[in-house]
């Protein structure tokens, strides 16, 4: 299908608003294959203004006398108004945003056809790749090796070609652990925590069932990661979800580790909620926040209705545990849900900034979010299908990425120093997995990925963030590189609402951007000062 069957007028004379301390801009709107132009014309001082149509989460259309209003509400939240003129041109401008936002065609989206100046393609898809931490874990122990064993993604569709896996373990039986396991997803290696020689594993759950079945191989690889790491060291298995979930599960197939076929292996429950619960907490949330005329009572009262803040103290103190586990008790940890690619993901990318200086660093960060949340599985498509306005009702959707984001904001907020970036690269993450001209976001999996030819005809995210022109955006100007572990309050008065996020729209901007320009401009000249200082010889007396 050609774009142009789906725009049924390409122009129309238009003014747009879009929100608070934003003046209107009026011009000439125009329709394209993935975009929405307004140019204001030749007199004007604005710049075009362009909306990504995949931006898109909802329209709404009302006609009065010889016009017509479009309400656009788009996935990073922001509340766009268009006033068009004239009622047909109205009802058929709006007919095309709703077609061209709704395709589902991967290859036919806009990253397949954007080409910035000054990047290539394949550039910065080659920088995190699973070999490259795999190099890092071998410096620190012999214990682990990289396996191919689902190069063409026959074991495990959802994971990447190489894991990390125990060198004692071979492919064969690596197989039929996968075959014991929701969607193949056996045991591999998250993270390997040097200082105390202990592991942070994840997977899916095990396909018990009724009959209480079980797996050599599958009991074989986690003896294995015990007998590679310390003497004497046990392990904890941490579900995601509640016991009776665990318990339903294995009536329809699934289930949990038995104690008796996992010695040295102990079993905690630690629910969090997932899929459509999660995604009606954000829609409410979203709601509230766009509310701006309710009363302080009301405003609490849907604040903890909506329990956003308690998923997150949830993602967090999950995250907490493990990184305990591990850093205190010397143990080695099993992450695993139901399909091993949500709630899971969220506890192991944290638990590694919890305790990994590395993943606080702005490459390292972008190392994690590859490693953990793109390579692992995360069904990006699905899950970012729509954001907080859509009318549909959710079917996969769920902001299990967002909430990640704002627990690491909520990590920065309370280690200012600690983390190498700032809010910035934060809110481009959520932007981006939602509505994105790269490529990094697409699909669900790797396997998916290939298939499209993402890597080849797309530019990668990171390629365009890593611009020294975007750095001085998303950097935290105060870094100073803290080798400790970071232990987060999950105390209710120490998590707060992500006002850079959830309000940024609905209220006037504040100069938040020029105080993080006047923060880097006091760092810069300190060094600058610092650097031409003349350095006084040791034998030369002191004042």
């Amino acid at each position: 299908m050609e774009f142009s069957e789906l725009i049924r007028t390409g122009r129309a004379q238009a003014e747009l608003l879009r929100g608070p301390g934003a003046p209107p801009l009026r011009g000439t709107l125009c329709v394209t294959g993935h975009h929405l132009l307004l140019s204001p014309g030749p007199q004007a001082t604005s710049d075009l203004w362009l909306l990504l149509l995949r931006s898109v989460d909802s329209i709404e259309k009302r006609v009065a006398g010889d016009s017509g209003t479009i309400t656009l509400r788009c996935k990073d939240l922001r509340v766009l108004q268009l006033d068009i003129e004239g009622v047909e041109a109205t009802l058929d401008i709006a007919r095309s945003i709703e077609a061209l936002s709704s395709l589902e065609s991967v290859i036919t989206s806009f990253p397949f056809f954007y080409r910035p100046k000054g990047l290539r393609l394949g550039d910065a898809w080659h920088f995190h790749p699973p070999e490259h931490y795999y190099k890092r874990v071998a410096r620190e122990t012999n214990a682990w090796r990289l396996s191919e064993v689902n190069e063409d993604f026959s074991v495990c569709p959802s994971y990447p070609r190489a894991v990390i896996v125990p060198r004692a373990v071979d492919d064969d039986a690596l197989a039929r652990s996968a075959r014991f396991r929701q969607g193949g997803r056996f045991p591999v290696l998250s993270y390997h925590h040097a200082p105390s020689g202990t592991v942070l594993l994840r997977s899916s759950q095990p396909l018990t069932g009724p009959q209480k079945r079980r797996c050599a191989e599958d009991e074989e690889l986690l003896r294995a990661v015990l007998a590679g790491a310390r003497p004497g060291a046990r392990g904890f298995i941490v579900d995601t979800r509640s016991a009776q979930a665990a318990k339903q599960a294995r009536m329809t197939g699934g289930g949990t580790e038995a104690k008796a076929a996992y010695p040295g292996w102990k079993r905690l429950h630690r629910p969090m909620e997932r899929g459509r619960p999660l995604q009606e907490s954000f829609v409410r949330l979203v709601e509230a926040c766009g509310d701006l005329e309710q009363s302080m009572d009301r405003w609490l009262s849907r604040l903890e209705g909506c329990r956003w803040l308690a998923h997150v103290k949830e993602a967090l103190s999950t995250a907490c545990l493990a990184a305990q586990g591990m850093e205190r008790e010397g143990a080695c940890i099993l992450v695993h849900g139901a399909e091993g690619t949500d709630s899971t993901l969220l506890v192991t990318s944290l638990a590694q900034l919890i305790l990994d200086p590395l993943s606080r660093t702005m490459t390292g960060f972008q190392e994690l979010v590859e490693r953990e949340w793109i390579q692992a599985g995360h069904p990006f498509q699905l899950r970012c299908a729509h954001s907080a306005f859509s009318h549909a009702r959710p079917k996969h959707e769920a902001p299990t990425f967002l909430l990640f984001l704002d627990c690491v904001w909520q990590l920065g907020r309370q280690f200012p120093l600690s983390l190498e970036f700032g809010e910035g690269l934060l809110l481009a993450l959520f932007e981006h997995a939602y509505a994105s001209p790269f490529g990094t976001f697409l699909c669900n999996s790797e396997k998916e990925r290939c298939l499209c030819e993402v890597r080849t005809r797309t530019h990668s995210l990171w390629s365009g963030l890593n611009q020294p022109k975007e750095q001085r955006k998303l950097r935290n100007p105060l870094y100073v590189l803290n080798p400790l572990a970071i232990w987060p309050s999950v105390e209710p008065q120490s998590l707060r609402l992500w006002q850079g996020l959830f309000l940024r729209w609905t209220r006037p901007p504040e100069p938040s951007e020029a105080a993080w320009e006047k923060v880097w401009q006091i760092v810069t000249d300190k060094e600058k000062t610092e650097g031409s200082q003349p350095t006084v010889s040791a034998s030369e007396p002191q004042p």
